[in-house]
């Protein structure tokens, strides 16, 4: 998985990203709101939880499996709805995240990716969204890893007003619910998010097992899995970044590939593509390799 980027105004390449590095420790900041006992509520944690799961497969299916590797295909406005509710998780655009994903595809743990595991885990896990990189993907390169993208008009659209959506959706939870609803749908949510999403850069790059020969340090970590609806199966999807299913084994469980089978059952998902016995055979390891951190 990738970047978690608010929408923020460009910076050069090489410097130090200060308005997102500002925007991340307000949010962080508001999501200490859930230590204050006025702002509690069971609806509140809820609607955190609903949106957490909501945005984590928008991110999953919509973002990544769909938009990134185009593993499947979709029902138009089903593919559009979400994108939209993948937006919802406030780390970028859908064009800037495909972008630095795919970048880091080409150049995975060398010069070239933008979250590089081999600088180490707190790089890799969020300080290369603001710390000075030159390898972070600026708006005029994304022609070059987007271009499908920027072609319509309604991706560019989430683009551009990706971060006053998240605004709306505030407004609208004050409204409905009050502070508590804001604090536990928005910033609580957007940090649990976050985190979850970061720790596939992260840790999934460094603990866990590796069962292909991807030539990178990605690893299959069930509780990064867990935590992202089957996005911790890291080191399949790296062997395999076409594939729809990260989980290969039976006790791999995906639960975003679970949704896909429902889609497809119900006619709303088709050219599902999944790696063949032969491709898996060809990549697959005599024995797993375990890592347990990131000096190994």
């Amino acid at each position: 998985m990738t970047k978690m980027k608010i929408q923020m105004p460009m910076t050069q390449r090489g410097t130090r990203d200060y308005p997102t590095a500002i925007g991340l420790a307000i949010i962080h900041l508001g999501a200490l709101g859930v230590f204050v006992p006025a702002l509690f509520s069971w609806s509140g944690v809820f609607v955190g939880i609903a949106l957490y799961v909501a945005t984590g497969f928008g991110i999953s299916l919509g973002f990544h499996r769909l938009l990134t590797h185009r593993s499947l295909t979709m029902w138009k406005p089903l593919e559009y709805f979400a994108a939209f509710v993948g937006g919802l998780a406030l780390q970028g655009g859908p064009i800037d995240w495909v972008a630095t994903h795919r970048a880091h595809h080409a150049n995975t743990d060398r010069d070239g990716d933008p979250h590089d595991a081999n600088r180490g885990m707190p790089w890799a896990h969020m300080e290369w969204l603001f710390r000075t990189s030159k390898d972070r993907i600026e708006p005029e390169e994304r022609q070059r890893w987007a271009a499908d993208l920027l072609k319509d008009p309604f991706y560019c659209f989430l683009e551009k007003y990706n971060t006053y959506i998240q605004i709306v959706l505030g407004l609208a939870l004050l409204l409905v619910g009050g502070w508590s609803w804001v604090i536990w749908g928005i910033f609580f949510r957007l940090v649990f998010t976050y985190h979850c999403t970061w720790l596939v850069n992260s840790a999934a790059h460094a603990v866990g097992y590796q069962s292909y020969r991807t030539g990178d340090r990605s690893t299959n970590n069930w509780w990064v899995a867990f935590l992202s609806f089957g996005e911790g199966w890291h080191n399949n999807h790296h062997a395999f970044p076409f594939s729809a299913s990260h989980g290969l084994r039976w006790f791999e469980f995906d639960v975003t590939f679970w949704i896909i089978r429902f889609l497809r059952w119900t006619r709303l998902a088709k050219n599902v593509r999944l790696p063949s016995r032969e491709m898996m055979e060809r990549l697959q390891l005599p024995k797993p390799i375990i890592r347990r951190s990131f000096s190994n």
